[in-house]
């Protein structure tokens, strides 16, 4: 188990001292670095985060408006010079508040609680989800939320989809359908017969495939999916395809 993480804060220094200790804590991975609050907004809109290490007072945004823009809010770990904050922090639900100066052990200690807070996430979801079993390729269909209705949705017209954060893009051959699940999710639900994963944002259809170039896959309509540089030789095998 792998939290994907982010750092947002406007000194270089504090971004070095968490990456170092980041280094030592195996099951934390950082996804990205930002020195403004605004930069993360367009970044969590297209990527699937566990954790922010968060500074408060910054340019433009700071730290706990940021908090309140996000509709689907990851774990959040502030990381501030100021005390005076803490209160407000918690009341956004926040995991942790740590003062800088920090040590590592006190970084430990509330990154062991994110991994607690998350693993507990995860089993509720999946409580709260039982339809969401495996589907066999001769049920042939899905169903697919979108606002306050239920699409049942063939699987032979899903031609990909598409991350976008906490929300997935079911994508047919002239539209999509915007549904709040996550990758994971779909992952776990789908054939592994006929669909696969071939980056950490997309899963595609196989028998949309056309061919496949360098690190894109080529659709029959002429779209194009990026392969993901960990899913390469998975891929190649899956869909039996030859540079």
């Amino acid at each position: 188990m792998s939290l994907r993480c982010l750092i947002i804060d406007d000194e270089p220094l504090a971004h070095n001292i968490i990456l170092t200790y980041l280094d030592d804590i195996p099951f934390i991975t950082v996804a990205g670095q930002f020195y403004r609050a605004t930069e993360a907004l367009d970044f969590l809109s297209k990527n699937e985060i566990d954790l922010i290490f968060l500074d408060i007072r910054m340019p433009k945004l700071n730290g706990l408006d940021f908090i309140r823009t996000l509709t689907h809010k990851p774990i959040i770990i502030i990381t501030s010079a100021y005390e005076e904050y803490a209160l407000e922090s918690f009341d956004l639900d926040v995991c942790d508040y740590l003062r800088k100066p920090f040590r590592f052990d006190r970084l430990l200690k509330a990154a062991n609680r994110a991994l607690e807070i998350h693993n507990l996430k995860k089993q509720a979801y999946k409580a709260s989800v039982p339809q969401q079993t495996a589907i066999a390729p001769e049920s042939a269909q899905i169903a697919i939320k979108v606002d306050k209705k239920t699409v049942l949705m063939p699987l032979d017209e899903i031609q990909y989809l598409e991350s976008l954060g906490n929300y997935v893009k079911v994508w047919r051959d002239t539209d999509f359908l915007l549904t709040p699940r996550t990758m994971s999710s779909f992952e776990e639900q789908l054939p592994a017969s006929a669909f696969v994963r071939i980056h950490k944002s997309y899963i595609l259809n196989k028998k949309f495939v056309h061919y496949m170039e360098g690190n894109t896959i080529y659709l029959k309509n002429k779209r194009e999916v990026p392969i993901g540089k960990n899913f390469r030789s998975m891929i190649k095998q899956l869909l039996d395809m030859e540079e």
